[in-house]
């Protein structure tokens, strides 16, 4: 991952080690449990994190649908999956929702472009 991603992922990092290091316990007990909340349970991860995608979207928050595109990518969410949860959060919070759908879109085909590069360089040369 390169890029807008990495950077996104390096400032989220640095940033939630930072708050953590404060030591504020409400702060720490609302992080521990938003990880706790897409463990496995009765909803598998997968299903979860596009829960988290689809309500990201209707918040319009950038950062979150970033965040949830990256990690339903993880667990294998394939494009289609992700156009269907798109749609859901489309109609559930309507055209407000389109600027983030936009934004959404152009990450997927980043991390999509990135795991394509990835691929072509996992491949064995071929000797001539």
């Amino acid at each position: 991952m390169a890029g807008r991603l990495e950077e996104f992922r390096t400032f989220r990092e640095r940033m939630n080690t930072r708050i953590l290091e404060a030591g504020n316990l409400e702060i720490k007990r609302f992080f521990a449990l938003d990880s706790r909340c897409y463990e496995p349970g009765a909803l598998d991860v997968k299903t979860k994190e596009l829960l988290g995608l689809v309500a990201s979207m209707v918040l319009r928050c950038d950062d979150c649908i970033t965040y949830h595109i990256v990690r339903c990518k993880e667990e294998g969410v394939t494009d289609a999956q992700f156009f269907e949860a798109f749609n859901v959060g489309l109609v559930v919070g309507g055209s407000i929702v389109i600027p983030h759908l936009r934004r959404a879109v152009d990450t997927l085909d980043e991390l999509n472009r990135h795991a394509e590069a990835d691929d072509a360089s996992a491949l064995p040369e071929v000797a001539s």
